[in-house]
């Protein structure tokens, strides 16, 4: 298998299906052998290992409050001309990756507008040449909180959607990207009534997305209501430092279980180590940005997360499960920052920092209100008023929680600890 970063980047390579490599450890031969039955009996058409593809993205970014148009496509296109700068793209991605596939992103923006009537030329050009086409919805960049950002457009656009491409064997449809403001059982309930709402689309056309960051299926997997449904996860481990084969081995596997022969994945570097190329990469990007855990006493688990593994500057930070990625870790640098990607810092507030201030991403630039001290008791309090302990809103513990600042009490809420 090979990396696919569905949420931010344009032309990732994707495979898919764990059980289709050449060769494989035994750690991974072991999730084939659970999923030999079912593998057996699934359609090939729809079958994950046959999901070569890359995102075709927003170059502004899919978290769009508007349409969303991917790069080098323009609102002002015909459908004609839409049609024939796909049919280039997708044979480039054909030459130059060995796609087969093709992930887009749309909103209800972008869906029954004037811009739909372009823009299903990506889409009919992409299926006539033969290739999958994933459709997604991403919520709006103004709330970005991994959750359907109005319940009834939503539906209207899915509508809309799969009545124009029920009947395209070559449309797959992914009901959300990233649900990762939802609970599992919220999540699950959200997939069943979308597939209730929508009987005529066959569910081996159906892809639902792991829970959290797409970042595990196992929940989503063992829900009978999915049952027949592809499993999407996105797997972002190489945010982590690894350095060997069973430190990816042990992070991914426990995020399939089972489910690998119905998951629709990828793996950074793995493609030649898992038998798909015969010259082993080369990884010539710099090391990830140093860093640890910065984790909340109060949940146990959560930790200071990005959401969404944002870089837009003033977005609020909050608690997420722990899980390693790069949007939670935390560098504490000489200059009291606690800076993550290497160059975006925490900073409480916009300008002044009072108790109920939010806690945002911005990028570091030395002010005052970028600076903490990370005390031994494990309060982290903040240089521009050293009476603020970071917090999170009303002391909350779930997933998503809100981060700010509010008067230091010595709350279980207020206390953190770096590392694991």
């Amino acid at each position: 298998m090979q990396l696919f970063t569905w949420r931010r980047s344009a032309v990732l390579v994707v495979t898919a299906g764990l059980v289709a490599a050449a060769t494989m450890t035994s750690a991974f031969a072991s999730v084939a052998g659970q999923a030999s039955t079912a593998t057996a009996s699934a359609s090939a058409a729809a079958a994950p290992s046959s999901f070569r593809g890359v995102n075709w993205a927003d170059p502004s970014d899919n978290y769009n409050s508007g349409p969303v148009v991917p790069s080098g496509l323009s609102t002002s296109d015909s459908y004609g001309m839409v049609y024939k700068i796909t049919l280039n793209m997708v044979a480039g991605f054909r030459k130059n990756l060995g796609a087969n596939t093709l992930r887009l992103p749309i909103n209800p923006a972008s869906v029954g507008t004037a811009w739909w009537n372009s823009y299903r030329a990506t889409i009919d050009a992409a299926t006539a040449a033969g290739d999958k086409v994933i459709l997604s919805y991403w919520d709006e960049k103004s709330s970005n909180d991994g959750v359907i950002d109005d319940t009834t457009t939503w539906n209207q656009m899915w509508d809309t959607v799969t009545k124009d491409y029920a009947h395209n064997p070559h449309v797959f449809f992914e009901p959300m990207n990233e649900p990762y403001g939802y609970t599992a059982a919220q999540w699950v309930q959200i997939c069943t009534q979308w597939l209730a709402d929508r009987t005529y689309i066959p569910r081996d056309r159906v892809v639902v997305s792991g829970t959290g960051y797409n970042d595990n299926v196992t929940a989503v997997g063992a829900a009978s209501a999915l049952d027949g449904t592809l499993l999407s996860l996105h797997f972002y481990g190489y945010w982590a430092s690894y350095k060997t084969e069973a430190d990816w081995i042990n992070n991914l596997l426990p995020r399939l279980g089972a489910y690998a022969y119905r998951t629709v994945s990828g793996v950074a570097q793995l493609k030649w180590g898992y038998g798909y190329g015969t010259v082993p990469p080369v990884n010539d990007l710099p090391a990830a940005p140093p860093g640890q855990e910065l984790i909340n006493s109060a949940s146990g688990t959560r930790c200071a997360d990005v959401p969404g593994f944002s870089t837009t500057a003033g977005t609020q930070l909050d608690l997420w499960d722990c899980n390693d990625g790069g949007n939670q870790t935390w560098d504490y640098t000489s200059s009291h920052e606690l800076s993550v990607y290497g160059d975006m810092c925490m900073q409480a507030g916009t300008s002044t920092a009072a108790s109920g201030t939010a806690v945002l991403l911005e990028s570091c630039t030395g002010a005052t209100n970028q600076q903490w001290t990370v005390n031994s008791n494990g309060a982290v309090t903040s240089a521009a008023d050293s009476t603020l302990c970071l917090d999170t809103v009303g002391g909350a513990t779930a997933d998503g929680a809100l981060l700010d600042v509010a008067t230091c009490s010595g709350s279980t809420s207020q206390t953190w600890k770096m590392g694991s």
